[in-house]
């Protein structure tokens, strides 16, 4: 018999315990997420990262069993918008509303502004049987009670998609590219994997990327100080501006996750005569580096390229992790010996007719992912025998 569930919507995890939830998110063996840590997400909201200004309303949804202990949880934003997603939806939106539909809001479940692949309906490992499909319950209650047209769970697992394509959640495709560790040696050894013609141009980046003027360092933990994230957060607000227009996160979020996560952080700092010019931001889990945010005041070739992505590299076969994933788009990554990689979000549409439509849709796009994807192998840099 399936064990009764008593489901919640909080608008905080200051109302969870850390370690309850953490046991949730990311039970031992399971790769250490950081992202759907109780400390990664509170510090969005501590910060005014997200909230109802950011069209971000936290509205998670806990499981608790008959004794009243967490089981399950899952990161859920009621959102008013599409941006900070990177899996666009914008199409559909546009679509639903020129039938006379109300788009938003809709429900998100998600590491906000964090394309990365990771447990979205968190189960901790003493959760008795029937804990994810109550999960899944609750979620449709959440999106009848807000009225929302929809659910999306975006840059979940492929178990946890097919999952969720089992109680009728429609499955998108994409695409990202991750470096991963082939057993080298060091940095010289994954050059020599690759083509005569790539290595050159990698060694030739790197030296003209620093010159002889510019050191990086290397920063986690203590060693880390304000001075930095001071540094670090005018190089993410120069790429925000030019960017996107609008940079999700506060200057507070980088002092928030400094103070209780810093371990878990890499920061790639560029430095010339004494000032730091550019940077990147690194989360760290048990397995896998995860570049997230960079920018930079001064312009120089190739610098974005050996601060997030060879430095990376180098890190990586040097601690022991098992693949760095640079984040969302990029085809230049390829030419660098980043593969790619298939990532899942799993959609339910509250209209049964726009749901079909959607699925028909999304089979194409699926068909054309995958062809994609097999020209990027084709493409890799990688020396054949």
């Amino acid at each position: 018999m399936t064990e009764p569930f008593a489901a919640s919507f909080i608008s905080s995890l200051e109302q969870v315990d850390a370690a309850a939830w953490d046991a949730c998110a990311n039970p031992a063996g399971a790769g250490g997420n950081p992202f759907v840590s109780h400390g990664f997400l509170l510090a969005l909201e501590r910060s005014n990262s997200v909230g109802v200004h950011a069209g971000w309303t936290p509205a998670h949804v806990v499981l608790r069993d008959a004794k009243g202990r967490l089981v399950a949880a899952a990161p859920t934003y009621v959102k008013s918008h599409s941006l900070g997603e990177y899996v666009f939806d914008h199409g559909f939106a546009q679509a639903y509303e020129q039938a006379g539909g109300r788009y938003y809001p809709k429900i998100q479940v998600a590491a906000p502004f964090t394309p990365v692949t990771g447990p979205r309906l968190l189960i901790a490992e003493r959760a008795p049987e029937g804990a994810r499909t109550a999960l899944v319950t609750a979620l449709r209650e959440l999106r009848r009670a807000v009225d929302a047209s929809s659910i999306h769970v975006t840059f979940l697992t492929e178990s946890e998609a097919r999952g969720l394509c089992d109680q009728s959640f429609l499955l998108r495709m994409g695409e990202q590219f991750h470096f991963v560790q082939d057993g080298y040696r060091d940095f010289e050894d994954f050059l020599a994997a690759l083509s005569s013609r790539k290595r050159k141009t990698i060694r030739r980046e790197r030296k003209e990327a620093l010159g002889d003027d510019i050191e990086i360092d290397l920063l986690t933990g203590a060693d880390i100080k304000p001075k930095h994230w001071d540094a670090f957060f005018a190089f993410y607000m120069d790429t925000g501006a030019r960017k996107w227009g609008r940079p999700y996160l506060t200057r507070a979020f980088f002092d928030e996750v400094g103070a209780t996560m810093a371990d878990r952080i890499l920061l790639v700092m560029a430095r010339r005569d004494g000032r730091h010019i550019a940077g990147a931001i690194n989360f760290l889990g048990e397995e896998a580096i995860y570049g997230r945010n960079w920018g930079a005041l001064e312009e120089r070739p190739f610098l974005h390229f050996e601060v997030c992505y060879y430095q990376a590299i180098d890190y990586a076969i040097r601690h022991g992790f098992k693949r760095v994933e640079a984040g969302a788009q990029g085809e230049h990554k390829l030419a660098r010996g980043y593969r790619p990689v298939t990532t899942w979000s799993a959609h339910e549409f509250a209209d049964a007719n726009f749901a079909a439509a959607v699925e028909a849709y999304l089979k194409r796009e699926r068909a054309a992912v995958d062809a994609m994807k097999a020209e990027y192998e084709e493409a890799l840099p990688f020396r054949r025998e």
